[in-house]
């Protein structure tokens, strides 16, 4: 249950309550609660302008006067206040709680109850809102100044990464130099000669030598050459990729590989497209979702493609629209002869594609 919708019960269980013990004005009751539910429908909007809320206030006080009810207009007035207390600015909330305070005060002092009483517990009142709302700016401060720190550290770590693998790639690029330039060219040199042994003196013996130095030179280049490929492709540096994101950014990852997904010949290209577009969604769901649960499934489709699904919760199903990372996604995938397709169901957010494999 959200938290909108404990509030509205709240807000009607005081109404009714308060229709319950004054039923003289039933009519006009029910038009000013038909009223004031449709203003606190606007209020599950985080964005709602302070106006609404006094409007709100207004309607609550117009009533209490007309149905000469003090009691249950005032705790109405009261929660009014208290939803409003996690919106707005500490200069905005003295502003409204300071109205609600004359409102409740002058609707006790027009119906003749004891004032003394009254001022007192609103002052109390009062007094603990303001500390409350100064709590929760606190609260929200922190939380800006701690997502800002974890930004920070996130960038300097995929920095720090980003530099270790340059650091690698550089040591890496310069053994491959060094053994292509040593070894290969002693190998290449040993060749030439046992060809001109060869030619001077045919022997087997000399053939075999030959045979087992150019081997050796091409087992040699393979290294040379795997040495020089930095970047981890296909289904590996998509598990690497989830792996890293997973440890960085706290998400929580169910990742399911159907069965003989990893000995798909997945080329490079293709496997850059995946790797690409589970990196998009992963980043749209660290910067949109409440949620941090992802759910992530690879496995191969009755046409013989790869397929996936990225799917993760949502609170509420809202439209949405396609920018740069959606539709850069759908491109890619696109331009590899795939399909890319992002929807939403009641639960989830979705996003489900195929890429064809050689």
């Amino acid at each position: 249950m959200n938290q909108f919708l404990i509030r509205f019960l709240v807000f009607g269980f005081l109404w009714i309550m308060m229709l319950y013990q004054s039923s003289g004005q039933l009519i006009f009751s029910l038009f000013m609660l038909t009223a004031s539910l449709t203003i606190f429908f606007f209020l599950s909007n985080e964005n709602t302008p302070i106006y609404l809320y006094i409007l709100l206030s207004v309607i609550l006080l117009i009533h209490g006067f007309v149905i000469e009810e003090a009691f249950y207009t005032s705790i109405l007035l009261l929660t009014v206040v208290g939803i409003a207390l996690f919106r707005f600015s500490k200069k905005v909330m003295y502003f409204f709680i300071t109205i609600n305070f004359l409102f409740v005060i002058g609707l006790i002092v027009y119906q003749g109850k004891a004032l003394l009483p009254a001022l007192i517990i609103g002052a109390l009142f009062v007094l603990f809102m303001i500390q409350l709302n100064e709590l929760v700016l606190d609260r929200k401060n922190q939380q800006e100044l701690y997502e800002g720190l974890l930004s920070e550290y996130r960038q300097l770590k995929r920095m720090h990464v980003s530099a270790e693998e340059m650091a690698k790639a550089d040591e890496r690029t310069r053994i491959a130099r060094e053994i292509h330039d040593s070894v290969g060219h002693r190998l290449t040199a040993l060749i030439m000669k046992l060809e001109m042994l060869s030619i001077q003196e045919p022997s087997d013996y000399l053939t075999e030598l030959k045979e087992m130095a150019n081997k050796s030179l091409l087992e040699t280049r393979e290294a040379v050459q795997t040495l020089q490929e930095i970047e981890t492709k296909g289904i590996a540096a998509v598990v690497q990729l989830i792996r890293k994101l997973e440890a960085e950014s706290q998400l929580l990852i169910e990742f399911t590989v159907k069965e003989g997904v990893l000995s798909i010949p997945l080329s490079n290209e293709n496997g850059v497209v995946l790797y690409r577009v589970i990196q998009e969604a992963l980043t749209n769901v660290m910067r949109h979702a409440i949620s941090k649960q992802v759910h992530i499934v690879i496995g191969k489709s009755a046409i013989g493609s790869l397929a996936f699904t990225i799917s993760n919760p949502i609170r509420t199903r809202e439209k949405f629209t396609f920018g740069f990372g959606l539709n850069n996604m759908q491109a890619r995938v696109t331009e590899v002869g795939g399909q890319l397709e992002v929807y939403q169901t009641e639960a989830d957010f979705v996003i489900q594609g195929m890429i064809p494999y050689e």
